[in-house]
């Protein structure tokens, strides 16, 4: 239904008809999505695509590893092909696909005008076409208007990308991933040693100095919009360790003179089962008083926050509203499931109201964009129309412009605002 054929005003007495308006403009207003593992035609296999990628992700292998009548051993061993088809015919034939992953695979050839029952078709239909082409096939039919990539200068793949001058993709923004740098000091050591910058183990008043050296030079070659690390759920701070250290003295001071928040992603557990290689990470509950005293004794920087674990998430909710340079985002990882979700999003605007950022994709396949927003933008209309009748019953008046303009800020510019502005290729 055209918003048009739709009351331009909203009371208790017309209130019935705000669900359509709703639904209309979500499915309208394009998203900036704020952490991807996506990248831009330039990065070459970086950028992964095509039926067997969204077959072989990480949570299906999961899955499929609890059905399938094979070792994780000999399930690597396998062609990406032969996995692919191992994890269709044990989740898809064998099995009715109905878990979140299984479903996003549908969801994607359904959005893409594939027949989800014919996985041949699929793939003769998805995985020879031209990447740059595809991209723009795949951001419409989720409607993106940009994606924020995940940038690891550590990585031997992607850093001569950027060391040889690449010019930018007005699809795509960068963030400056250093988790090698926080997680792991002693080999950062010598990497960064390698590359000319006077470090050392003990983090020595040069040492210092040359970090924030790297830190700025990346974040000016990048045009990163912030940087961003995975945190074990004991992360602690204030505490004796390189991290801290790095944190205090490196991290947020290169942070505050670029103009970028430090985005923390805390509580997964690395390889809780080794045997299932990436599939193989677990979650915890991390300590929120390390958050806090960030934000406490740094009021100048700006922090972006998601958390892994579920338990977690009230208790984040109550340090955003002490905490205005804290701003929530996603739901990740684990808790990209409907159901929590819708209860995530409901606790956020109960709390927060626009002030946080419901979703981003995670995607590390270019087609998952397409269904982690198509559900994700469901559950976003169900609870902002529940909060909407809630304010009209109480006698507020709504439009459709005011609708949109809180839209708009729920699909991107609430970051947007918060990191300062729009990137320039927005």
């Amino acid at each position: 239904m055209s918003t048009a054929l739709l009351p331009d005003q909203f009371t208790r007495e017309n209130a019935p008809k705000l669900s359509p308006a709703v639904a209309k403009i979500i499915a309208e207003t394009p998203v900036l999505d704020m952490h991807t593992h996506l990248y831009a035609p330039d990065f070459g296999d970086l950028l992964l695509y095509g039926v067997d990628e969204l077959l072989t992700y990480h949570y299906l292998i999961a899955e499929v590893l609890r059905v399938a009548p094979i070792t994780p051993d000999a399930f690597y061993a396998l062609s990406k092909r032969e996995q692919a088809d191992l994890i269709w015919r044990e989740l898809f034939l064998e099995r009715s696909p109905i878990s979140e992953a299984c479903r996003g695979v549908l969801t994607v050839f359904d959005k893409l005008g594939l027949d989800c029952t014919d996985l041949g078709a699929a793939r003769e239909a998805l995985d020879h076409r031209d990447p740059s082409e595809h991209i723009d096939a795949v951001f419409a039919a989720a409607n993106i208007r940009s994606a924020i990539m995940t940038n690891d200068p550590f990585d031997d793949a992607e850093r001569p990308v950027w060391e040889g001058g690449f010019a930018g993709d007005p699809r795509f923004q960068a963030a400056l991933r250093i988790d090698p740098l926080l997680n792991d000091w002693p080999n950062a050591v010598k990497r960064l040693q390698g590359w000319g910058f006077e470090v050392d183990a003990d983090l020595g008043p040069k040492a210092k100095v040359e970090v924030r050296r790297f830190l700025s030079e990346w974040l000016t070659r990048m045009n990163a919009r912030y940087m961003a690390v995975s945190l074990p759920p004991d992360f602690a701070y204030p505490e004796e360790s390189a991290r801290a250290t790095l944190i205090a003295e490196c991290v947020l001071p290169a942070a505050r003179e670029a103009g970028v928040p430090f985005a923390m992603m805390i509580g997964v557990t690395r390889q809780v089962n080794p045997a299932l290689r990436l599939a193989g990470d677990g979650v915890a509950k991390a300590d929120i008083g390390a958050v806090n005293r960030l934000c406490g004794e740094f009021p100048d920087n700006k922090f972006l926050l998601t958390l892994l674990s579920r338990e977690n998430q009230h208790e984040a909710c109550v340090s955003a509203r002490k905490f205005p340079n804290l701003l929530l985002f996603g739901c990740w990882w684990f808790l990209n499931n409907p159901s929590l979700i819708e209860e995530m999003t409901r606790m956020r605007m109960e709390m927060l109201g626009f002030s946080m950022v419901p979703q981003h994709s995670d995607a590390r396949v270019l087609e998952q964009v397409i269904y982690k927003w198509t559900h994700s933008r469901d559950i976003i209309w169900r609870v902002l129309v529940d909060k909407y009748n809630d304010i009209v019953h109480a006698g507020w008046v709504l439009d459709q412009a005011t609708i949109r303009r809180d839209v708009e800020r729920l699909l991107g510019r609430t970051f947007e605002e918060f990191c300062g502005g729009a990137a320039e290729n927005d």
